[in-house]
């Protein structure tokens, strides 16, 4: 079936092609607009064909296809009488007759042309279009999951890593262009669970329950200011089938065990969708070296600190959701969901420590060992939910929406840490805290799209976004007398932290002889309160931000796109940035927040080209370069003595944020895809910039470096029904304000057998199955101090994976290779 879809598919753009060929020869002024629906479900009909017959001589003049809005438009139509032919896979064709075009008349609008069902065809028949794995559209880039094989039984952080411009590290932090401050969202909407813990949401949401994953480097004024990195939007699975449909994914492996239901009921204009998903992080162990040399200025005298141990680390979660569909009229539509997530990560671990101080002349003043007991866990739950309404007008794309998204979160932590002698082993010192906290966010959004011709569309919108935080952290130290572990007021502390963003934006869309152009400027207002319970009240001035955003485009004949964006970003420092509250949970590195954080602003410029080359091959080639002021970074600082409360520490590192003065990136990312038969294709993914870091805490320690990332897939359909897949990844080191994180490599290889009419599918996977470990060696210098980390993270595994889809109907509304130019208004056509 998918073959013949297919075959018409094709047969059809030939059709078309041929119908704009013979239409070019006699041109007129007439204009024919509609929109191609289902009679039943109200939904628009994507990829619909639309041919224009002249009544006298009953051939076909001119031909169209529908949007993915269900739109379509013919233009340059001559003077006469026509019939109009829809055509869709699945439906009856429709034939719409007694169509005058003339001086007088020589535009008509169709409201909405409703297509319906073949029943006796559709029935217990999956009807389907490929699209590709890559999709590039003028504001964004979609990576369509469903197409990963070595991904399926993974988590989104597998996936991430593949996506063009996403770098992701093997602890699951993530970078866009070099940039981890990346505004994360789900299905288009905030969430404070990416607030906790981004790593942990990341590894554990299955990949079974995504569907695909928008990546935006130049966010259009629409969007949230927030961000310098971009906006990363992580769209979760849904079906939208007329009956009960459904799909399940149970993965079970040596590292990762997850599994996923989606299931959908639709009738009419109502559709239901309900989904849930579970994931586990088996008991792995890790093992930890450090080397840090430093030097006392005051005294000349030099401490070596080694430390090496291993901790257990495993990690859970689950999702469950509940969203609906509402089309009240063929204009408006409701729609709204709730969900809830939970994550939580354990850790327990044993460290020996040896610690040597010499003075100058290199004499040993002290040599003492000991060992430190580390115990940590953390969780984190939210729910979510939503209220969205859409209003369209009669005349097209004059659109009303509104939004409103809530969450509400909390979280807690916990840690027990104890240092004992070797011998006798006696535990001399030890302290434990606990950590609950709350957090709420509320959305409130409105946008208007108003079209002022067929040329020039219109945008205004405004937002308020109100969140708020509560935390409270108790810390209890060892009274090695009584054994007891009290109280400690230096140490403890409670958070109040709110802040509000109030937002408004406009935007336009036009379009000039051969260049398409999306303008616009953003406004935000941002207050903040803060107040701890250890340093009182935090004064954070409110200010403006003032966010211009540009994207002009040029679309060639063969479809070819060449852009070139500008975008102004912020990024706030949030309440663990700025919160004071020292952590001693490890007794030689303290961290804490900076209160005098300030927010951080990017430019960006970025030049993309994308091009469709013989045999369907693909290319996507960006070019971009960004300054970032009063960067945020991780900061460290080496104290010889630290007093913290009541107690001294000697030979300890404070590591807070800090506003480190300037970065710029200069960067190309590459991604080419080739099919090199018609059962083999590659895929490779290629990016590099180069980094400078102006350093204006320490004068005298900017730091530059060349950074890079490359991966390759290879897929090979063996048969119809079995494939296999290979996927390699290096990253090589990357430069921070203090030295550089460790370059690692990452490779997979997978392959999925189908069955049951592909309704089912079985798939074995394997990731670094030669090495168990992956080396990971970090350097980081400062004033007085050089230090140097080995980790090695267990990270070979193998998996199996089962998905298997019911119901009598899955329509996937999808085409080959789609590349939308999304700044061109409706009709205005190159």
């Amino acid at each position: 079936m998918k073959n013949k879809a297919l075959l018409i598919v094709l047969t059809l753009l030939f059709y078309i092609t041929e119908l704009k060929a013979q239409h070019h020869e006699t041109k007129g002024n007439g204009k024919i607009t509609g929109t191609i629906i289902d009679s039943l479900s109200g939904q628009a009909l994507e990829y619909a064909t639309i041919g224009l017959i002249a009544t006298e001589t009953n051939k076909a003049i001119d031909g169209s296809a529908s949007d993915d809005k269900g739109t379509f438009t013919l233009e340059e139509v001559p003077s006469g009488n026509y019939k109009l032919q829809i055509y869709f896979i699945g439906y009856k064709t429709l034939f719409i007759n007694n169509i005058t075009i003339s001086a007088e008349h020589s535009t008509l609008a169709l409201e909405n042309i409703k297509l319906s069902t073949i029943q006796s065809t559709l029935r217990e028949v999956e009807v389907t279009a490929e699209r590709s794995l890559i999709e590039n559209k003028i504001d964004k880039l979609v990576y369509n999951v469903d197409k990963d094989l070595t991904s399926q039984g993974g988590v989104a952080s597998d996936v991430l890593k593949k996506v063009p411009m996403v770098s992701v590290d093997v602890n699951g932090n993530v970078e866009l262009q070099g940039n981890a401050n990346i505004r994360f969202l789900i299905n288009g909407k905030p969430s404070s669970v990416f607030g906790n813990n981004l790593s942990d949401v990341l590894q554990s949401i299955p990949v079974s329950q995504i569907q695909s994953i928008e990546v935006i480097t130049s966010p259009g004024a629409k969007y949230d200011a927030e961000g310098t990195g971009g906006i990363i939007n992580i769209i979760l699975k849904k079906v939208t089938a007329q009956g009960v449909n459904g799909n399940l994914s149970l993965s079970a492996g040596t590292r990762l065990e997850n599994g996923s239901l989606n299931l959908s009921v639709r009738k009419g204009k109502f559709g239901v969708n309900a989904f849930g998903s579970g994931n586990a992080q088996l008991l792995s162990t890790t093992l930890n070296k450090m080397n840090r040399q430093s030097l006392d200025p005051s005294s000349n005298e030099s401490t070596t600190l080694l430390q090496d141990g291993k901790s257990n680390f495993s990690r859970s979660g689950y999702q469950t959701g509940l969203s609906f569909d509402w089309e009240l009229s063929p204009k408006d539509n409701l729609s709204g969901g709730l969900s809830y997530n939970y994550f939580a990560n354990n850790t327990k671990g044993y460290t020996t420590r040896e610690t040597i101080s010499k003075d100058s002349n290199g004499n040993t003043l002290a040599d003492v060992s000991n060992l430190i007991g580390a115990t940590s866990n953390f969780n984190s739950q939210s729910y979510d939910w939503n209220l969205n309404y859409k209003h369209k007008f009669k005349k097209e794309d004059q659109e009303l929406d509104i939004l409103y998204s809530a969450s509400d979160g909390a979280n807690y932590s916990y840690y027990l840490q104890t240092q004992s002698y070797l011998s006798p082993d006696v535990i001399y010192n030890g302290s434990n805290g606990k950590n609950p906290g709350r957090d709420k966010q509320t959305n409130i959004s409105l946008n208007y799209v108003q079209p002022v011709n067929k040329h020039i569309l219109m945008e205004a919108g405004a937002k308020t976004v109100l969140n708020q935080l509560n935390s409270k952290s108790d810390v209890f130290l060892l009274n090695t007398t009584t054994d007891n572990y009290d109280y400690n007021t230096s140490r403890s502390n409670t958070i109040n932290y709110n802040r509000n963003v109030y937002a408004a934006y406009v935007s336009s869309t036009f379009k000039l002889k051969f260049l398409d152009i999306k303008a616009g400027a953003r406004y935000e207002y941002t207050e903040t309160q803060a107040n701890y319970s250890n340093a009182g009240k935090v004064n954070v001035t409110p200010y403006f931000s003032f966010v211009p955003s540009a994207v002009v485009s040029h679309t060639f004949k063969n479809n070819n796109l060449l852009k070139l964006s500008y975008t102004h970003r912020i990024q706030r420092p949030d309440y663990r940035d700025l919160n004071p509250f020292i952590n001693a949970s490890d007794p030689k590195n303290f961290t804490s927040g900076n209160p005098n954080l300030k927010p951080e602003f990017s430019d960006k410029i970025e030049l993309g080209y994308n091009a469709f080359l013989k045999k369907g091959a693909t290319l996507n080639v960006s070019l971009f370069s960004q300054f970032n002021r009063q960067d945020i970074q991780q900061y460290t600082v080496f104290y010889p003595t630290y007093t913290l409360g009541d107690s001294v520490n000697t030979n300890i590192t404070l590591t807070t944020r800090e506003n480190i003065g300037s970065e710029n990136n200069f960067g190309l990312n590459v991604f080419a895809s080739v099919p090199v038969t018609s059962n083999i294709s590659l895929r490779c993914n290629a990016s590099a910039f180069q980094r400078y870091i102006i350093n204006s805490i320490d004068p005298g320690m900017n730091i530059s470096g060349f950074n890079y990332r490359i991966n390759l897939n290879a897929s090979y359909q063996i048969t119809n029904t079995l494939s296999v897949e290979l996927f390699g990844n290096f990253n090589s080191p990357r430069i921070n304000a203090q030295g550089k994180m460790p370059s690692f490599t990452t490779y997979n290889f997978a392959l999925r057998k189908q069955f049951l009419n592909k309704k089912a599918s079985l798939a074995i996977t394997a990731t670094n199955p030669f090495n168990k470990y992956v080396n990971q060696k970090s350097d980081l210098t400062g004033s007085n101090f050089t230090s140097i980390t080995v980790r090695q993270l267990p990270y070979r595994s193998f998996g199996i994976n089962f998905t298997y889809k019911f119901g009598k109907l899955e329509f996937k509304k999808d085409k080959v290779i789609e590349d939308t130019n999304l700044t061109n208004p409706q009709g205005a056509g190159n």
